[in-house]
C-alpha cells in the first residue's frame, strides 16, 4: 500500500477516538502519522499506532446539535466537544472545506490557545494533507480539528484578533471598544530572536498550562512583550516573518528544552502549523494568523521557559544526514519528539543551522520513548 493509503487508513483508526485523553490530555495520533507518511516512514505507522491507539478514549457523545445562531455561545466549552466535532462533520458535508476554513479561520484564531495549541496544531497538519490530496478520511480529520480547537477556543490575556476579523472580540461582541486586555500585538521592533528573549516567565510554575496562561494577565512585562515583535506591513512579510518565528523557535528549543521538554515543543510546532496552513487562507487574514501564532509561541515560553539556558557547547552532537534526526524520532517514538523532529527538519533546510537538528536529539534525550 502507499503512502496515500496509509495516511487515510490511520486517520479512520484514529476517527474512532476523542481528540482528548486521561481528561484533557491532546490526541497527537493524526499528526504524529501525517508527519511520518510525508517524511516517508509510512511503512512503521500501524505499528506506532498499535501502541498509541490503546491511550486513548472512545469518540465522545453529543449534547445537543450545535445551531448556527448560536456558536458564539458554545465556542469554548468542552463539555459541547461532541456537538462541535458533529457541527464540523455537517459542516464539511455541506461545504468545500476551503469555505468552511475561510469562516471559521478568522472565529477560532483568537482562542489560539485551546488545548495547550493542539487545536491549530492539528488543523494545521490537516490542512497539509488536505493541500497534497482531497478525501472523506482528510476533509474528517480537519472536521475533528476544527472541533477539538472550538471546544477548548481559550483566548490569551492580551492579545486580540484585529476588530475588521471575524473572531475577534469586539466582531464577537459587536463592541467597538477595546477592552482592558487588548494590546497591539507585533507594534515593535524585535525579530522573533529578540522578541523570544524578552518574555518574562510566570512566577508560579508548580501547576498544569491553564493555571500558568491564568497568571499571564497580572505578569508584569508581559504586554510590551507581546508587542515587541516588528509588525507585518502585508501579507507577504506576514509569511517571511512567520517563517522567522518558527526558525527562532526550534532553534530556542535546543537551549531551553529543559523548562519543559514537552510543552516547550509547541512553541516551534504551533507557528509551524499556521505557517503550513497559510497557502489554503485568505491573504486578509496572514497577518492576524502571524500575530495569533507568536501570542501562542510567547504565552508558552512565558509558562514554561527556564531561568537560563544550557551553553551552546554543552548541546548534544547531531547526525551527519538531517534525515537521520527524523529516523531518530520515529524510533524514539514520542509523538512530540516527531512533531518537533517534522517542523525541525524544515527549519534546518531553511537556514543551514546544526541547533535545529540538536533540538531534535535533545528532544529524545529529555522526553521518554513511547512504550
Amino acid at each position: 500500500m502507499n503512502d496515500t493509503g496509509t495516511l487515510d487508513e490511520a486517520y479512520g483508526r484514529l476517527h474512532t477516538t476523542g481528540p482528548e485523553f486521561d481528561g484533557w490530555l491532546s490526541n497527537h495520533g493524526p499528526m504524529a502519522v501525517e508527519s511520518m507518511v510525508r517524511h516517508g516512514y509510512g511503512r512503521e505507522v500501524h505499528r506506532w499506532l498499535d501502541t498509541y491507539v490503546g491511550r486513548l478514549d472512545e469518540l465522545p457523545r453529543g449534547i445537543s446539535p450545535i445551531e448556527p445562531v448560536e456558536w458564539r455561545e458554545a465556542l469554548g466549552d468542552p463539555s459541547r466537544l461532541g456537538d462541535w466535532l458533529a457541527y464540523f462533520d455537517r459542516e464539511l458535508r455541506e461545504q468545500p472545506w476551503r469555505a468552511v476554513l475561510e469562516t471559521w479561520w478568522p472565529r477560532l484564531l483568537p482562542g489560539i490557545a485551546a488545548g495547550a495549541t493542539h487545536g491549530v496544531i492539528r488543523t494545521g497538519h490537516a490542512i497539509h494533507a488536505l493541500l497534497r490530496q482531497e478525501d472523506e478520511r482528510r476533509l474528517a480529520e480537519l472536521g475533528q480539528a476544527h472541533g477539538y480547537w472550538a471546544a477548548r477556543w481559550q483566548a490569551i490575556a492580551g492579545f486580540d484578533a484585529p476588530s475588521g476579523t471575524p473572531g475577534s472580540k469586539r466582531a464577537m461582541t459587536g463592541s467597538d471598544t477595546a477592552g482592558p486586555e487588548r494590546a497591539t500585538t507585533g507594534s515593535g521592533t524585535a525579530g522573533p530572536e529578540r522578541a523570544f528573549a524578552g518574555v518574562p516567565r510566570v512566577p508560579d510554575q508548580s501547576a498544569g498550562i491553564n493555571h500558568r496562561l491564568e497568571q499571564l494577565g497580572e505578569l508584569t512585562g508581559w504586554r510590551s512583550s507581546l508587542a515587541a515583535l516588528k509588525p507585518a506591513a502585508d501579507p507577504e512579510q506576514a509569511r517571511a516573518y512567520l517563517t522567522e518565528l518558527a526558525d527562532a523557535a526550534t532553534l530556542r528549543y535546543a537551549t531551553h528544552a529543559h523548562g519543559n521538554a514537552v510543552m516547550l515543543v509547541h512553541t516551534a510546532t504551533a507557528p509551524t502549523a499556521v505557517l503550513r496552513a497559510l497557502p489554503a487562507l485568505p491573504a486578509e487574514v496572514w497577518v492576524a494568523s502571524l500575530n495569533a501564532a507568536w501570542a501562542a509561541g510567547a504565552a508558552v515560553t512565558a509558562a514554561y521557559a527556564p531561568d537560563q539556558p544550557v551553553p551552546r557547547q554543552d548541546l548534544p552532537a547531531v547526525p551527519g544526514v538531517a534525515e537521520e534526526v527524523f529516523e531518530l524520532a520515529v524510533r524514539h517514538g514520542d509523538e512530540h519528539v516527531i512533531k518537533l523532529a517534522d517542523t525541525a527538519l524544515d527549519v534546518h533546510q531553511r537556514t543551514d543551522d546544526p541547533d535545529a537538528l540538536a533540538a531534535v536529539v535533545r528532544a529524545a534525550g529529555l522526553i521518554k520513548p513511547l512504550g
